[in-house]
């Protein structure tokens, strides 16, 4: 929490107000408040690759080999993808049992890729592609908003500003007016990293080759607009109030 704190009276003002304000220099306590929508600015989807073989060596060299194809895929996307990352990768074997023996059936491998896109219009495309690999799952998109997004500034200084209408309206109730500030704490605005509402859910498609051939089908992807919440609390000296 940050918090700007002063007595708001300047040097020469005389004594100063208690903690809780006097009768001559009342405090007003209030909060202010914003909840905004915005427009999301990227998009993230997943991909895990998968391989299987009756030796260990087979398995590697399909899940290098398939890996190799997904992120040469994605490259080619240029600038849309923001951000490209390799994720969870393992490979393991499954055992079967013949009588008091146990022995390797099969292994499985899988590589995760982390995609960040932010031009959406490829988004429905890239995903299509990536479903259509072979033995492919494709999962997302979860929307959001950058770390630094402006959007989180907008609502903290909206946030702002309801408290300081609302703090002039109770003094004007009492016929007052707002003589200073003395403290603006910022609680902070929460992001959309999780998104602070459920993320449209992702949906999970795979891909096991052997497809029609041609192009496949671009998914008409929505983005969901991303809500952005901030709260300040603020207190102001106001001028004695006339109660005749």
């Amino acid at each position: 929490m940050t918090q700007i704190s002063g007595s708001g009276l300047g040097p020469d003002s005389g004594p100063q107000p208690l903690p809780y304000g006097t009768p001559e220099a009342p405090r007003v306590a209030v909060r202010g408040e914003s909840v905004l929508q915005f427009d999301p600015e990227t998009a993230h989807i997943w991909a895990i690759v998968s391989a299987r073989g009756t030796d260990r060596r087979s398995a590697l060299e399909d899940l290098t080999r398939r890996n190799a194809h997904a992120l040469e895929l994605v490259r080619g996307y240029g600038e849309a993808v923001e951000k490209l990352a390799t994720g969870t990768l393992s490979v393991r074997p499954e055992l079967t049992q013949h009588g008091r023996r146990e022995r390797v059936h099969t292994y499985h491998g899988r590589v995760r890729l982390d995609i960040t896109v932010g031009d959406f219009t490829v988004l429905g495309e890239l995903t299509s592609r990536l479903a259509e690999l072979e033995l492919t799952e494709v999962g997302g998109p979860l929307w959001s908003l950058r770390p630094g997004s402006a959007a989180h500034r907008t609502a903290r200084q909206q946030a702002v500003r309801e408290a300081v209408t609302r703090a002039r309206e109770y003094a004007e109730a009492v016929g007052a007016r707002l003589v200073a500030l003395v403290e603006l704490a910022d609680l902070g605005a929460e992001d959309g990293a999780p998104p602070l509402l459920p993320a449209a859910p992702g949906g999970m498609m795979r891909g096991y080759g052997g497809g029609v051939p041609g192009p496949p089908p671009e998914l008409d992807l929505e983005p969901q607009r991303q809500t952005v919440r901030a709260q300040v609390n603020a207190r102001f000296v106001m001028s004695p109030p006339r109660l005749d």
